[in-house]
């Protein structure tokens, strides 16, 4: 006996109910031709993920169930196809103060045009970005379905991490687990994953098809990566990262039981995972809100340039424009460097000089400014004057402007409100200077989506980095260095670690005391700045809600 199987790993637009239910039923009909008799596609794939409030609203339910509905009836005549659809049904009881969950993170078995089997998520998480208790309710029995005499037992995501779902589901009489996943990216998460369900088969004795979305969603992206394990947790296939699939796999019944068979696809490193993630979560931004292209304020330094590698890697080069906006500071390097990084990417290049601007007003400041030394107001207002003007290309035109802040930065307040961080989206809002850094070399050393080979001059990547606001002006003039610095924000920003704890690994006191401090004091700038793609375990977005107005200090 052999039960092929496929994983529709692909990327759904969230609340594009009918656009999904039909990519459900092109990829049903596609691997039903192909022999396939049980298609799984990832959680919530009928709404997208994740819906958040969306799912408080009784219409979008609704047309999920319509949705539900359509995709039985178009497949209903394909004899013993079993697809596995995860959507959200039910709703809540609520007034102004007070609401009950009513509502089901579901998978639903879908055969000849009925629903066979249905399963509710039972672990609902709620840490990081994940806010889930405040839409579902957990589910409490088993489920199991079976195909071609394979009796699968179904699991949504986060309920594969605990042991209790997958021994009940056992218990139940299943023989093959099929987990259905929305499982947001960071650096790790993949090895990390597998190693997890590995654990869960060694103790349940089951192999598992692990299911996995692909495609970005705000800040957060899915790498798909789905996989499938043996019995005794040895990997037995994976399927591409950062890229749809329609993934086949074999479950063949033997003497020794259940064993499984598809093509394994390697693991990249972890600078080809972070670079992937970025584009993928740039191209669908941009793409599924309805973007023309990317407009990028190219300084010659190296945090713009990595940003522009990023985008024409997304996009390509024709829907990306870069302004360079040279100031009375600007050194000829940067212009020099800048030009040579549009050419080598081939990509619109404009200058516009700041320098008028930024003398009228000096001229309109000047009596209130009398007496008063330069300091960082002028410097600030070079970067807002900047920021007008991508801004008003924008709005013009209709390109959406990438902000090149990255997560050190971010971390510091090392940027301006209304200036540098005026855009729509902060692509490298989670990546630390010290893995920018990284990612430039990588780039310079690879061309995976084959739009030129060494994008970024070799000295933009080896000078020293500034803002050129003043005069010979280095960023280290302000901060600790990179990688004392972005070491201390990791312990205490990502890892919760105290002061005090930092201090006792080594850090000097007044570097962590200045960390720390400009942390707390920027928490003001970082709700105001754009959405951005998170790529640690911890970013600056949802999984980091701290208060502006506090005296905690610890």
């Amino acid at each position: 006996m052999t039960l092929q199987l496929c994983v529709a790993q692909l990327d759904f637009v969230v609340g594009d109910m009918a656009g999904n239910a039909q990519r459900i039923i092109d990829a049903a009909k596609s691997a039903y031709d192909r022999g396939v008799r049980l298609v799984l596609t990832p959680e919530l794939s009928l709404c997208g993920y994740a819906a958040e409030d969306l799912f408080l609203r009784p219409s979008f339910i609704t047309a999920c169930d319509h949705a539900l509905n359509s995709i039985a009836t178009a497949l209903a005549g394909l004899k013993d196809l079993h697809v596995v659809v995860g959507h959200p049904s039910g709703g809540d009881e609520r007034s102004r103060s007070v609401s009950v969950p009513r509502r089901f993170n579901l998978a639903s078995v879908l055969c000849e045009g009925q629903v066979v089997a249905r399963y509710a998520k039972r672990e609902l998480p709620n840490y990081q970005v994940f806010d889930e208790r405040r839409y579902f309710t957990p589910g409490d029995q088993p489920c199991v379905f079976e195909v071609q005499g394979v009796k699968v037992g179904l699991l949504v995501c986060e309920d594969a991490w605990f042991e209790q779902p997958a021994r009940e589901t056992r218990a139940a009489g299943a023989e093959l687990l099929a987990v259905i996943n929305a499982s947001p990216f960071h650096i790790g998460k993949g090895g990390e994953r597998e190693h997890t369900m590995a654990e869960r088969v060694r103790d349940c004795g089951l192999p598992l098809v692990y299911a996995h979305l692909v495609g970005g969603q705000d800040e957060v992206v899915f790498e798909g990566r789905s996989f499938a394990l043996q019995s005794d947790a040895i990997l037995a296939a994976r399927a591409p990262s950062f890229r749809e699939s329609l993934f086949d796999v074999q479950v063949q019944r033997g003497p020794q039981g259940l064993r499984l068979q598809a093509a394994i696809e390697p693991e990249d490193s972890e600078e080809g995972d972070l670079w992937q993630a970025l584009v993928l979560g740039v191209r669908d931004y941009i793409g599924k809100n309805g973007f023309p292209g990317a407009l990028i304020g190219l300084s010659g330094g190296i945090d713009s340039a990595l940003v522009l590698a990023i985008a024409v890697d997304a996009l390509g080069a024709d829907r990306v424009r870069t302004v360079m906006m040279p100031s009375p500071y600007t050194a000829d390097i940067s212009w020099i460097d800048a030009r040579e990084m549009a050419e080598r990417l081939k990509v619109r290049y404009d200058e516009i000089s700041i320098v008028p601007e930024f003398e009228a007003f000096l001229t309109s400041l000047a009596d209130d400014f009398k007496g008063k030394p330069l300091d960082a107001t002028e410097e600030n207002i070079q970067a807002r004057i900047r920021g007008t003007l991508l801004m008003a290309l924008s709005n013009k035109f209709g390109s959406l402007v990438l902000t090149t802040g990255n997560k050190s930065e971010m971390a510091t307040g090392y940027c301006t409100l209304y200036g540098d961080m005026a855009g729509g989206f902060a692509v490298i809002k989670d990546v630390a200077k010290t893995v920018v850094y990284r990612l430039a070399a990588w780039r310079n050393r690879h061309d995976p989506f084959g739009t030129g080979a060494e994008p970024i001059p070799e000295r933009i990547i080896t000078r020293p980095p500034s803002a050129e606001l003043r005069p010979d002006q280095k960023d280290q003039d302000s901060l600790p260095p990179y990688d004392v610095l972005d070491a201390i924000l990791a312990r205490y920003m990502e890892d919760d670690q105290s002061a005090a704890d930092i201090v006792a690994a080594g850090y000097r006191q007044e570097d962590v005391d200045k960390v720390t401090r400009l942390i707390r004091l920027n928490e003001y700038k970082r709700r105001q700045a754009p959405v951005g793609i998170r790529v640690t375990h911890r970013s600056f977005g949802k999984d980091w809600r701290y208060p502006i107005t506090s005296k905690y200090r610890a």
